[in-house]
């Protein structure tokens, strides 16, 4: 079935380019201009997928979530600032599945949206054929990774990891010990040949050393090889 992505941005040049862009790829969407405008519509006819720009007059994005997860669990990705880095974090708390900062690649946007979808079938169905798609649960010491329903646990407590941020996360714990370079690193993270820096995968791995030590100050499985790469240590 065709899925269907509702996109709520006060900006619309954004929500004209980002609309004609999802359709070339086979999407059907849904614009909004408002978070209050919206709201009623997300609940009333959900879609597969939305979009949300944080900031807003009326409504933003942050209390849209909120109020949306009172009512839905519908897959949301944020539109942010490069400065918004709180917002993103609480977003995040709230249930949001992933953010993009602006300005951003709409290959890149809709690559995390398929990833999105795929894991929300998965999770749907509860296994079954899609698991071809994703792999199974993964036990690194005190790291526990559930891909087909975007879980992780560090000792037990959860860890709330963006699509991208669980992607790079899960290759490097697929093998311990092991170096990861930073091409490797995007290969995963960054499929349908989407160009990012070196530097963006650093970005990355300091937001998630950051989230795992929210929960254990004393975190250190990521190690950083110097020219060389990243890896993961379960001991």
């Amino acid at each position: 079935m065709t899925a269907t992505i509702a996109l709520v941005d006060d900006d619309r040049n954004i929500l004209t380019s980002v609309s004609i862009a999802l359709q070339a790829e086979g999407f059907l969407t849904r614009v909004y201009s408002d978070g209050e405008t919206a709201l009623k519509a997300l609940i009333d006819n959900p879609p597969d997928l939305a979009i949300f720009d944080i900031k807003m007059p009326r409504m933003d994005g942050l209390e849209l979530l909120r109020r949306l997860r009172e009512k839905s669990q519908t897959p949301v990705i944020f539109l942010t600032s490069k400065d918004d880095e709180l917002d993103e974090a609480l977003g995040l708390a709230m249930g949001a599945d992933d953010y993009i900062a602006k300005p951003f690649s709409q290959r890149l946007l809709i690559a995390r949206i398929r990833a999105i979808l795929r894991r929300t079938e998965v999770a749907q169905q509860g296994g079954g054929e899609a698991d071809a798609e994703v792999s199974g649960p993964l036990e690194r010491g005190r790291l526990s990774m559930d891909p087909a329903r975007h879980r992780t646990l560090w000792g037990g407590q959860p860890v709330t990891l963006t699509v991208t941020e669980f992607l790079i996360l899960e290759t490097l714990a697929q093998r311990p010990g092991i170096v990861k370079t930073r091409n490797q690193l995007m290969d995963a993270a960054y499929q349908d040949d989407i160009y990012v820096d070196d530097r963006t995968i650093d970005s990355h791995i300091k937001r998630l050393r950051r989230k795992f030590r929210q929960v254990d100050p004393e975190f250190d499985a990521i190690e950083t090889l110097y020219g060389a790469g990243y890896r993961f240590s379960e001991e």
